[in-house]
């Protein structure tokens, strides 16, 4: 890495990003407002929630897309087109698949119109650095996805990026696969024989974005923002054992859990602002089964409290997996969250313990209580003579605020927990929305 350690190579500056909601219904915000700098000799890693705009960001400092607002710059210069600063490792492998993994490696350099002979030079030397030498005349159907991702890496280190961009490279490994190339990456950051002046990763996992890591930018979601940085102040390698790497962990957690506080050195709970309709709020996209078994899970623990990377960990869920389960439950008043732990509610503990029967009851109590797009759906049932309404109504209101299949995953998720409540009832074959008949207990 020959670059002078505080060079900026990209610059991202005020940048929004909007696309058209279909039909001509306005524009969707996926950012807003998003400055980011990634320097010379660092690792930045970009964490944040589903609908925060990792991936989009990323392809606007490629230059694969262009923004609506703001501007990129790369080496120094305003970026208009693709960014030949960077080269790119995509969760999905995106190898040809009829050409050998030579081949595939040299892709990049003879569209650059690269001489034969020096590509072939460049692309063994690449595959040696991946540890796939022996495999140059193999075909992609012939290696296991961990070979398949490191070929990835091999076609993005021969182009010798200034940044070397990795869109949650090693999601689609297995554990076992993706900690070891996680690890030897490190490696080779660390022993500066990486070939790029710097690293941006895209990721949702916690853990590998301190452990990769010199900063972490938190984006905040619909419409993706930056809420904050927080440098990974730990010596080369990051020793996942010290207590500061556990400390940064919970601390990002904390700030993951709670997207009102403010990333700083002191997390502080914000004002919640008042949602223009409860429309236009998200609901975590989670089952109620989910929700009841980690508090099933929780309550076992002493004085139903348990640590969140711990449990998130002995769930062996990934964040954007657990967190919306959490979410769920906090929103519906079962669990709170605090300093890096969840604790049981009085009656979240009464949920995780109680009858079927009793449980329905709590769950339609509280979610009549805390989601108001429940009771706003029951009250236009109750104001149709049919007591029914299409569920095209309820997705048109959605659709408002969010890209239809946004829309209908809010609707799907409103109907499972309305069911469960006893409080809707939905015909799939006739796209419909009905209040339950009474029981005769009920009458």
């Amino acid at each position: 890495m020959v670059a002078i350690a505080t060079e900026t190579l990209i610059g991202v500056e005020n940048v929004c990003k909007r696309f058209p909601l279909p039909e001509g219904k306005g524009e969707f915000t996926v950012l807003q407002d998003v400055s980011v700098q990634v320097q010379s000799g660092e690792v930045v890693a970009l964490l944040g929630r589903s609908g925060s705009g990792k991936s989009t960001l990323l392809r606007i400092m490629a230059g694969l897309i262009p923004p609506s607002e703001g501007r990129v710059l790369s080496g120094g210069k305003v970026l208009r087109g693709p960014n030949r600063d960077v080269a790119m490792v995509f969760q999905s492998f995106a190898l040809l698949p009829w050409l050998t993994v030579q081949e595939n490696v040299e892709l990049g350099l003879e569209a650059q119109g690269v001489p034969k002979d020096e590509r072939r030079r460049r692309a063994l030397q690449a595959i040696d650095l991946v540890g796939l030498d022996g495999f140059e005349s193999a075909y992609p159907k012939e290696l296991s996805g961990g070979m398949k991702q490191r070929v990835g890496f091999a076609r993005a280190f021969v182009l010798k990026p200034q940044v070397l961009f990795m869109d949650e490279p090693f999601s689609a490994l297995d554990v076992l696969t993706s900690e070891n190339l996680r690890g030897e990456i490190d490696d080779l950051w660390n022993a500066k024989t990486f070939p790029s002046a710097s690293i941006l990763i895209v990721t949702h996992n916690i853990e590998e974005a301190v452990f990769l890591a010199d900063r972490v930018v938190i984006l905040g979601a619909n419409p993706g923002r930056v809420r904050g940085v927080v440098k990974i102040d730990l010596p080369r390698p990051h020793d996942r054992t010290h207590p500061r790497f556990k400390s940064l962990v919970e601390y990002i957690y904390e700030a993951m859990t709670n997207p009102e506080i403010e990333v700083t050195g002191a997390p502080k709970t914000a004002p919640v602002a008042v949602p223009v309709s409860p429309y236009a709020v998200l609901l975590p996209h989670v089952r109620v089964g989910e929700i009841s078994g980690l508090l099933e899970l929780i309550v076992e623990r002493p004085e139903g409290t348990d640590d969140i990377p711990r449990l998130a960990e002995s769930l062996q869920l990934e964040v954007d997996d657990f967190l919306p389960i959490l979410d769920g439950a906090v929103l519906l008043g079962f669990a709170e969250v605090s300093q890096g732990d969840v604790k049981l509610t009085e009656i979240g503990r009464d949920f995780a313990t109680t009858t079927i029967l009793r449980s329905k009851d709590l769950f339609r109590q509280q979610a009549l209580q805390h989601v108001p797009v429940v009771s706003l759906m029951v009250e236009a049932l109750q104001e149709r003579r049919s007591k029914s309404l299409r569920a095209d109504f309820f997705l048109d209101l959605w659709a408002k605020y969010f890209p239809y299949p946004e829309a209908e995953r809010q609707f799907a998720t409103t109907v499972d927990w309305g069911r469960y409540a006893e409080l809707l009832e939905y015909d799939a074959s006739e796209e419909r929305v009905y209040l339950p008949e009474p029981t005769p207990s009920a009458e």
